[in-house]
């Protein structure tokens, strides 16, 4: 194969002449497209891409124009992006320098995800009342997690520089693809049934809202909810989150502040310990020694003195207790008296001899006559008309008795009172 005289193209000419050709066509553009892998560069300037079902277009914000946006760009919202392409050289790739960006609704993943969290709330997996206190001396602290990643690795180092006591267990989880959501909740739900620790760190490292999407399933949503161990969701970077952070009992924004979030740090129980110790001697000290300073200024004459200020105000109040039961009893038995007196009056005024006294009598007659001459039966006589002349009758008078005989009788006696 020959080549032409003519001098070729160097990679940057092409570059260059691809650049200027897009300038040129797309100064001013328009892209609707959903946000993915979006990163916030030290410059402050915003890396991200815009997708479809079909195509990845990467855009780039710098931070001058994103003074002007309304919102804080994330992974999984729908946006129109304006701008204009234009081409990297030192990766010769096109891309969309975006000017302006409005929001064009939420995302598939994020409406999705959204319908789901207000589905969830209402059942009440993510009710504040049923969030468990995170044990401040765990013994045994249990990640669910890839084995391979970055931060299991994050965790058990930070675990082990504050509290080398507290063993660690890894319970090795798949954290991405379809069988993740699966490997992750089998493992929350082996370590509630084996009691395997006494707290539970489930997450993995930063990625895309694509990547995160196992830990806002279903199936670990209800698996940290129904978790009896108190569960620290520590999933992606602090922007990052996931449906299992409402869920757990306490959300880390990063694994590596989960581990700091687990356990206290040993040293400082230390320091503490050592602290109070301190505090609680001094304390001692300053007790015992206002103490010795109170004794050394008692002479035996006070001594004497506030005892017997102390003795004669106890005989005081003996006394004066002894004379308020005297005269509560006194008076009680005033009434009892006065009560007595009447009573034996009332009994004095309802004695038949009292009245006889004062010159009634009481008369009696046979009621039947007896035969075999037997006593008859004495009934009192109340009305003159149960008499009638010739019958006997008995008077009982205050001194003595007497039979006698009726003469006649009259109804009217009272009638002439």
């Amino acid at each position: 194969m020959r080549f032409e005289t003519v001098s070729p193209f160097t990679v940057s000419q092409i570059t260059s002449l691809i650049r200027d050709d897009l300038e040129n066509k797309y100064p001013d553009i328009t892209v609707e497209g959903e946000i993915s892998n979006c990163k916030t560069a030290a410059s402050g300037h915003l890396y991200f891409s815009l997708k479809d079902e079909q195509a990845v277009l990467q855009a780039v914000m710098f931070r001058r124009d994103m003074l002007s946006l309304s919102f804080v760009p994330r992974d999984g919202m729908k946006v129109w992006a304006r701008g204009g392409i234009s081409v990297y050289p030192g990766r010769g790739q096109y891309q969309l320098i975006t000017r302006s960006m409005r929001r064009a609704g939420l995302g598939d993943i994020l409406a999705m995800l959204e319908e789901r969290k207000q589905r969830l709330a209402r059942e009440g997996l993510f009710d504040e009342s049923k969030k468990k206190p995170i044990p401040r001396f765990p013994s045994r602290i249990a990640v669910v997690t890839s084995p391979t990643g970055a931060a299991v690795r994050d965790i058990i180092r930070i675990l082990r520089r504050r509290n080398p006591k507290v063993s660690i267990l890894v319970l090795p989880a798949l954290v991405q693809g379809d069988e993740a959501a699966v490997s992750i909740a089998a493992r929350i739900r082996q370590a509630n049934r084996w009691n395997l620790a006494d707290v539970l760190i489930v997450g993995r490292g930063g990625g895309s809202i694509e990547d995160l999407l196992p830990f806002s399933e279903e199936i670990v949503v209800r698996a940290i909810a129904a978790s009896d161990i108190p569960v620290i969701s520590a999933v992606g970077h602090e922007t990052d989150w996931a449906l299992s952070d409402y869920a757990a009992d306490l959300r880390a924004p990063t694994p590596s502040a989960a581990a700091e979030m687990a356990c206290s740090e040993l040293e400082m129980i230390y320091k503490e310990m050592t602290h109070f110790q301190t505090l609680l001697t001094q304390s001692m000290q300053q007790a015992l020694s206002h103490a010795r300073q109170r004794l050394s200024a008692v002479s035996p004459r006070a001594v004497e003195g506030f005892l017997a200020r102390r003795q004669f105000s106890f005989v005081q109040r003996f006394d004066t207790a002894v004379e308020i039961i005297r005269q509560s009893m006194q008076k009680s038995m005033d009434v009892e008296k006065t009560r007595l007196a009447l009573a034996q009056r009332v009994v004095e005024l309802s004695n038949p001899r009292a009245i006889m006294k004062r010159g009634f009598s009481v008369v009696t007659k046979p009621s039947v006559a007896q035969p075999d001459g037997q006593n008859a039966e004495m009934q009192i006589v109340r009305s003159a008309k149960t008499l009638t002349a010739g019958d006997t009758v008995h008077i009982l008078f205050y001194e003595g008795e007497a039979d006698a005989s009726i003469q006649g009788t009259r109804s009217d006696w009272h009638e002439r009172l």
